[in-house]
């Protein structure tokens, strides 16, 4: 799978790591729907720190079709709720 996270790049991202990556989607909601700025804050890092651990990152020339697109790391709360699906930003 191919992983947008905006404003850095495109990383490779096995599908196998998703249900990780969910579980901290998963706490990102759950802080986003509290309120929870700090909590949310650190999330994200985690979730984005997540995916360039486990992922491989493409070159800066490389235009490949994502199948998820992630926001940086210095997004809003509001940002990130607009990009939001019924079940997070990861789906599954």
């Amino acid at each position: 799978m191919i992983v947008r996270i905006m404003g850095e790049g495109q990383v490779a991202l096995a599908d196998s790591h998703l249900a990780e990556l969910d579980k901290l989607d998963d706490e990102l909601l759950a802080e986003m729907e509290s309120g929870d700025g700090p909590g949310f804050r650190s999330t994200l890092h985690a979730l984005l720190a997540r995916v360039h651990a486990l992922g491989e990152p493409l070159p800066d020339d490389s235009l490949e079709p994502s199948e998820l697109i992630l926001p940086s790391s210095d997004a809003t709360l509001e940002e990130v709720r607009a990009m939001l699906r019924d079940d997070g930003l990861i789906p599954g």
